[in-house]
């Protein structure tokens, strides 16, 4: 699938002459780290897994179960909550105007052995700026809004970001709905299941601005102490299936030099895209996620194997050299081996850069704290990559431990979680426009 953005819209955001006098209204203003952590530990616990991780794949009984704990907090901080056609949830809270909302958020899928901070982090301390906001009597210029996104791992149905797609309108909703998963069921049959297929519409009206608080599942900011990553870009992403077939054959009897082995054929495969990645350098990275053998088999020689590819680079020519190295390689294992080869597209996004303003007014609200910061790319793929389409939006990241992700140890300190969520919690009252009462700071 190749998804193509709607035109970049533009709002207009506070002038940056004005941006000294908000922060220091709102400098005094924190978050409860106790409560956003209490509320992360709560959501864990919803298709919690053996070593402290989550199994919540998009659109299961444990999805619907942490969407319905979500709307619940949602509701209870007072914000109109709205479900759409894909299944994306928004909460907002309602501004002195009326109008486009300031948007925060993410989603709260998981992959199948997922921890308790990718994309809960960012929804649930949109929610403790919410409940920081109510607690402080503060009343915003504009809307606020939090979000989530449905199916933004794409474990379950490619590609990944799905809701968001759908959301900016890069992906049609009717193709979405039609998506068969890796279980045979389709999107629209298990939103229906679950009673997320909600009645507002998709392409949504585009948000004023989008920020969106992560933590960074790599190990850049814990190696180097740095406390805030400022996303200034998502790399781009290229997702393919290929599948190979030859023959099924004896393993004992069937010499060597005469088999079409889909097997071998798969193993050149990941041994090739490994060599590409090392070669090409720089940000270039390759994986191969999934593969079956069939008939799987210990003494039959495989005649089907299907696998995937994931190339990502942050620059979009050297992707496509990637792309066109790996087509070059597949047509010759096909002659040499005499197996046919075919490949699907499952995801293709290009790099996609942030708004400099964005990334200026979260470094700026980060020093002030006493954070040290760092300029820096995304190597994964985020909901914030398809809103960049629509609105002003950028990126805050926080350590994640060791660098480890989509994996049951993956952790961040509270300390790091408390300050990510003040950050984020300064940027949306600039952006949002944030009058606190008399003394309410002091």
């Amino acid at each position: 699938m190749s998804a193509s953005a709607p035109p970049r819209k533009r709002a207009a955001l506070t002038p940056p002459g004005e941006r000294e006098a908000e922060t220091s209204r709102n400098t005094a203003l924190r978050i409860n780290g106790a409560r956003l952590q209490q509320r992360i530990a709560q959501l864990a616990e919803i298709g919690a897994i053996d070593g402290g991780g989550c199994a919540r794949l998009a659109l299961t009984d444990a999805d619907r179960a942490g969407r319905d704990q979500v709307c619940d907090w949602m509701r209870e901080l007072g914000l109109a909550v709205t479900v759409d056609a894909i299944g994306n949830v928004v909460g907002v809270r309602a501004g002195r105007q009326s109008g486009a909302a300031v948007m925060t958020g993410s989603h709260i899928d998981t992959v199948r052995t997922g921890g308790r901070f990718d994309g809960n982090y960012g929804v649930l301390a949109g929610l403790e700026v919410i409940a920081t906001l109510n607690d402080a009597g503060i009343v915003t210029e504009h809307p606020l809004a939090v979000a989530f996104f449905t199916n933004e791992e794409g474990a379950r149905f490619a590609p990944d970001m799905m809701g968001s797609l759908v959301y900016t309108g890069a992906l049609p909703l009717g193709e979405a709905l039609a998506t068969r998963g890796i279980d045979g069921t389709t999107v629209g049959e298990e939103l229906q299941r679950i009673a997320y297929a909600g009645p507002a519409p998709v392409p949504a009206a585009a948000p004023r601005a989008f920020i969106e608080l992560h933590v960074e599942q790599g190990p850049v900011l814990d190696r180097e102490g740095t406390q805030i990553g400022v996303v200034e870009s998502v790399q781009g992403i290229s997702w393919t299936e290929i599948e190979i077939l030859g023959t099924s054959n004896h393993a004992g009897t069937t010499p060597m030099a005469l088999r079409r082995d889909a097997g071998w054929v798969a193993g050149a495969i990941i041994h090739f895209v490994r060599e590409l990645a090392q070669e090409l350098g720089g940000n270039q990275v390759a994986t191969v996620g999934r593969i079956e053998f069939f008939p799987n088999l210990v003494n039959v020689v495989p005649n089907r194997a299907v696998l995937t590819v994931d190339l990502r680079n942050t620059d979009e020519a050297r992707l496509q050299m990637a792309e066109a190295r790996l087509a070059a390689h597949l047509d010759a294992l096909r002659d040499a081996e005499k197996v046919d080869i075919a490949t699907r597209s499952l995801a293709r996004f290009a790099p996609v850069p942030f708004a400099a303003q964005m990334c200026d007014r979260i470094e700026h609200h980060a020093r002030t704290q006493g954070l040290s910061t760092r300029r820096m790319p995304s190597g994964a793929g985020h909901d914030a990559q398809m809103l960049a389409a629509v609105c002003p939006t950028a990126m805050i990241f926080v350590p994640s431990v060791d660098g480890v992700s989509h994996n049951v140890r993956e952790h961040t300190h509270p300390e790091h979680i408390e300050a990510g969520a003040n950050v984020l919690l300064a940027v949306l009252c600039e952006l949002a426009g944030a009058t606190p009462p008399a003394g309410a700071l002091a």
